[in-house]
């Protein structure tokens, strides 16, 4: 979980409010799979995210207000916009990302793919389904875990195009 620290002025019945909504927050972002989390409460808004994607800051609209901040070793400022492209299932079945049980996986963060190399097998009424990637680059994410079922659309793999 990461260090929280406050700093800024304001009214003593405000800052305690705006950080217990933060603190929430943080650990809402650190038992999710989400890269950032934001609420809007009155006229404040409140923003958490990973190291990397944004900062926890609260804006306050006019007049002005006091500007809380938390921050953590992994929390920082502006989310950067994403370069990952999303290898997705064709199909509804069953997600395998190796060819038969003990193999070596067809795909695992880290690996090289190129578009046509076979990534993982979705089994669809009994019949086995190579999928095959649509853009080459670095595997940065497996996003379904081996056996489990998958819907059409579902984001298999994140892949680095510049990796």
């Amino acid at each position: 979980m990461p260090k929280k620290t406050a700093k800024g002025a304001g009214s003593p019945t405000a800052a305690p409010r705006d950080l217990d909504i933060l603190r929430e927050m943080v650990e809402l972002l650190d038992s999710s799979t989400a890269l950032t989390l934001s609420y809007q409460r009155g006229d404040a808004t409140y923003e958490v995210s990973r190291a990397g994607h944004a900062g926890a800051h609260i804006h306050h609209a006019p007049p002005p207000m006091a500007l809380h901040s938390l921050t953590a070793p992994d929390a920082v400022v502006a989310p950067a916009p994403s370069t990952l492209k999303e290898i997705k299932s064709p199909m509804v079945g069953t997600y395998y990302g190796a060819p038969e049980p003990g193999a070596a996986p067809y795909a695992k963060v880290g690996s090289r793919v190129a578009p046509g190399k076979v990534v993982c097998i979705i089994e669809a009424m009994k019949i086995m389904n190579e999928i095959e990637a649509e853009v080459g680059g670095v595997i940065k994410e497996v996003c379904v875990d081996d056996a489990s079922p998958v819907e059409f659309g579902q984001v298999l793999f994140r892949v680095d195009p510049n990796g």
